[in-house]
C-alpha cells in the first residue's frame, strides 16, 4: 500500500509517500514562515511529479490531527479531506504527538514528546516505542512543562522528543535532577516520514473512522474562544 502524509500541526512540517513494502519514496520537509494554505499544494503537486507518483497510485492520505497550530492543523485536514473525497483515497488521522514518539522506536526507556503550546505551556503525552509503535501512557494535554515533568520524574529515566521540550529543557533538567535524556535535534520536530509510517500502522489495522467525522485534536481552546467567555 502507498500512503501520502501531510504534517503541517507546526510551522515545521512537510510531506511524504511511503510504500508498505518498499519503504520511504519521498519526502519533503518545508520551513513555512508563510501560511501552510500557500505552500502545501504546491509542494504537493511538485513533490510527487519528482517522485513519478500520481494520486491515483496512492491508498490513503495520513493527517497529523493535532495537537499543534489550529490553522495548519485545520489547513492540513482539509487538504487530506479534499485529496480524500476528489480521489476516493481512505483517510487516516495521525496523533501528532504519537507520530513524534514514533521517530524512536524499541526505546528502553518511556518518551515524551512537547509541542510548545505558548502562554507558557507546553502540549505533553507520554509513550512506551518498547514494541515499536507509541503506546500512549500518558495521553496528550496542554500544561506547563515543569509540571508534568515533574509528574513523570518517578521513571528513572524519559526521553524528550520535541520543540517544547527544547524551550523549557532546563525546567525538565531541574524537574529529573540532571536525569532527562534528549533527542536530537532531526527528531525535534515532527516527521513526514514519521507520520506517513504510523498512517500505514493505522490503517493496516482497521476501523477508520468516518473521515466527516475527523477534526482536529486542539486539546484546547483558542486564544479567540477564550477572550469570547
Amino acid at each position: 500500500m502507498k500512503i501520502l502524509s501531510l504534517e503541517t500541526s507546526t510551522m515545521l512540517g512537510g510531506l511524504a509517500v511511503m510504500d508498505s513494502e518498499s519503504g520511504l519514496i519521498a519526502e519533503r520537509k518545508l520551513n513555512i514562515r508563510s501560511t501552510h494554505s500557500e505552500k502545501l499544494m504546491p509542494e504537493l503537486s511538485d513533490m510527487l511529479e519528482l517522485a513519478g507518483i500520481r494520486i491515483k497510485d496512492l491508498d490513503a492520505v495520513a493527517v497529523s490531527i493535532g495537537p499543534g497550530g489550529f490553522t495548519g492543523l485545520r489547513v492540513g485536514l482539509s487538504a487530506a479531506k479534499g485529496l480524500c473525497f476528489s480521489s476516493g483515497l481512505k483517510l487516516v488521522p495521525v496523533p501528532t504527538l504519537e507520530a513524534i514518539a514514533h521517530c524512536l522506536p524499541y526505546s528502553r526507556v518511556p518518551v515524551c514528546t512537547m509541542l510548545d503550546a505558548r502562554r507558557s505551556e507546553v502540549y505533553a503525552g507520554l509513550y512506551s516505542t518498547t514494541e515499536g509503535s507509541p503506546q500512549t501512557l500518558i495521553a496528550p494535554q496542554a500544561v506547563k512543562a515543569s509540571d508534568f515533568a515533574s509528574g513523570i520524574a518517578g521513571h528513572e529515566e524519559v526521553v524528550f522528543l520535541g520543540q517544547g521540550a527544547l524551550v523549557y529543557s532546563e525546567a525538565i533538567h531541574k524537574a529529573f535532577s540532571g536525569r532527562a535524556l534528549f533527542g536530537p535535534d532531526h527528531l525535534m520536530v515532527p516527521s513526514p516520514a514519521s507520520v506517513a509510517s504510523l498512517g500505514l500502522i493505522i490503517l493496516e489495522a482497521g476501523g477508520l473512522p468516518d473521515p466527516i467525522s475527523i477534526v482536529p485534536a486542539y486539546i484546547r481552546r483558542s486564544e479567540a474562544e477564550i477572550k469570547a467567555r
